[in-house]
């Protein structure tokens, strides 16, 4: 590291800590040419997850984008803002350890179906409507059938 004061590449650590629940390393230093102290942090920098969509495109994943459409599903809904958090945190890092830089969207598609299943089922129905492209009410019928059997 480079003193901020003096730009010079000599220096010592004197003293080092975990932060963020260990995903940051706080590291305070001393130069040894000037006694300035500054702060470093280290972090790992993870790649950037795209998305594979249908028809072929690319786009980085994006978490506001999931949990907008997660809770556009949820609307009027007893599904609590934390609720929808969590859910999103949870598709995040199962899709970040599953896949190192790209993941299809229809695997994201059914993680949000499993998670809003077993929430709450009109949310769950509202969201498969859209991702599974229902084209009338027989297909909604259909699947209100299966989700009282899998009951």
């Amino acid at each position: 590291m480079r003193c901020p004061k003096c730009a010079q590449s000599d220096d010592k650590v004197v003293d080092s800590r975990s932060i963020r629940n260990g995903a940051v390393i706080r590291r305070r230093r001393v130069c040894a040419r000037c006694g300035h102290r500054f702060t470093t942090y280290e972090e790992v920098v993870k790649a950037v997850l795209t998305v594979l969509k249908r028809d072929g495109r690319h786009e980085d994943f994006d978490r506001p984008k999931l949990r907008a459409a997660i809770a556009h599903a949820a609307v009027k809904r007893p599904v609590s803002d934390p609720q929808l958090d969590m859910i999103v945190d949870e598709i995040a890092h199962e899709i970040e350890t599953e896949y190192d830089r790209e993941v299809p969207s229809t695997v994201i598609g059914r993680k949000v179906l499993d998670k809003l299943e077993k929430l709450d089922e009109v949310a769950f129905l509202r969201f498969a409507s859209v991702y599974r492209r229902f084209r009338d009410a027989s297909q909604f019928l259909s699947e209100i059938e299966n989700l009282i059997g899998r009951q």
